[in-house]
């Protein structure tokens, strides 16, 4: 029996010549990462354990992106006792305030993450780098404690469900469509513990921006992973940041599938996803007219320059409604930087927005953007839930940045081609 891509990595990290679903192995891993709110507790577990070293001090990464700047007194000593102990480890990939970005999009910037390598993150939305052909997915803290000290995983063998991509997507229409079309096509549970496999010729012409987003959302399907098959765009992408070999795997032919979803791109439309779960997802047409109070465009699933350029070139000479709160957040430093040389945040600032530091911010209802009782949020994000981004009573209905961008000008849910 053949197997997939996932699969194969997993075996090769497990020392294994084949592995099958359901299957429990023990494997190398490439990449721990935590961040300010993770990494405290996985650092408290691993110390309790007795360990007083960690595995590599190369291959540990430590993101402070969740409350920092810090917003208060708590978030300042968690970051405080990842800093410690990075000094103390001598920890290589710390990123504090000035360096930091939001750990998903940053990661892959830095080159920390490529092809074929197994990485595991103290982050749900760790999944995201399957985009680049590697298996990627969030455990606990206590499974980060561990692989600090060990660089070893437990992992149960995911069996697949195969997404046939063809055509291509329609203007103002983005990987987040893609996803959000999918997740409420299969449900938040519709792929419990498997992995999403991505592929086709649809697959292929999707950029590397949708790709991370849509990977990043695997997990809001219940996914153990997602993944994508490494071709030349992959390759482009890692090329000038991955200095060391990469290992390229490719499903086999044979590969069983618990199921093959067959998806046309070019049938797609912008996907809302309404109050309060990713799956409750409506086309753009049954939506709009919908009154908002804020805007929020950023985070790990759509921070990305290609997402501030689709927001700036819906803003670009217009104004943001009055009434609504426009927030903006480049997701790196170096994002940051392009949109300044790409005069993307002088648009931004003159339309009424306003720009964030890096940061997870109001995407878990942390600071730069909480929201009030009765208010109603239009964000690129990843999630839903009840209070979420603040009150209980409020509103997240989740999009594609330039369905955020639109709807800022016009103070409601509002189709991008319209404005």
């Amino acid at each position: 029996m053949g197997m997939t891509m996932t699969q194969k990595i997993l075996a090769a990290h497990a020392g294994l010549k084949t592995v099958v679903p359901g299957q429990l192995i023990e494997a190398n891993i490439d990449l721990a990462l935590a961040n300010d709110i993770t990494g405290p507790v996985a650092i408290r577990e691993l110390e309790k354990a007795g360990f007083t070293k960690v595995w590599d001090n190369t291959k540990i990464a430590l993101v402070m992106d969740h409350f920092t700047p810090n917003k208060d007194i708590k978030s300042a000593e968690q970051c405080l006792e990842c800093r410690q102990f990075s000094a103390k480890h001598n920890i290589v990939n710390f990123f504090d305030v000035g360096q930091m970005g939001i750990e998903h999009a940053l990661l892959p910037e830095k080159g920390l993450t490529a092809p074929g390598e197994l990485i595991i993150g103290a982050d749900s939305h760790t999944c995201t780098y399957g985009a680049l052909g590697a298996f990627s997915t969030g455990v606990g803290s206590t499974d980060m404690a561990a692989g600090m000290a060990t660089g070893k995983a437990w992992f149960r063998v995911p069996s697949a469900i195969k997404f046939n991509l063809t055509g291509t997507l329609p203007e103002y229409v983005s990987g987040k469509d893609v996803i959000l079309y999918i997740i409420g096509k299969i449900g938040v549970d519709g792929a419990l513990y498997k992995s999403m496999e991505f592929c086709g010729e649809g697959a292929n012409a999707l950029t590397m921006d949708d790709r991370f987003t849509i990977c990043n959302m695997a997990i809001e399907a219940g996914a153990k992973n997602g993944i994508f098959p490494v071709d030349e765009k992959t390759m482009g992408y890692i090329t000038g940041r991955v200095t060391r070999p990469v290992t390229v795997y490719e499903a086999d032919e044979d590969a069983v599938y618990d199921e093959v979803i067959n998806i046309d791109l070019s049938a797609l439309r912008p996907t809302i996803a309404c109050p309060h779960l990713p799956e409750n997802t409506k086309p753009i047409d049954e939506v709009k007219g919908l009154e908002i109070q804020q805007s929020v465009i950023g985070s790990c699933t759509n921070g990305r320059i290609d997402d501030m350029r689709i927001a700036a070139a819906i803003l670009k000479g217009k104004k943001v409604c009055k009434t609504v709160r426009t927030i903006i957040i480049p997701a790196t430093q170096e994002i940051y930087l392009q949109c300044i040389r790409e005069g993307l945040l002088e648009i931004f600032v003159e339309a009424g927005a306003i720009v964030s530091t890096p940061t997870c911010g109001p995407c878990l209802g942390g600071h730069m953007g909480i929201l009030a009782q009765g208010e109603r949020a239009i964000s690129t994000t990843n999630r839903n839930f009840v209070g979420r981004m603040g009150h209980i009573t409020s509103e997240i209905y989740l999009a594609s940045p330039a369905v955020a961008a639109a709807s800022a000008i016009t103070g409601v849910i509002t189709d991008p081609a319209e404005v």
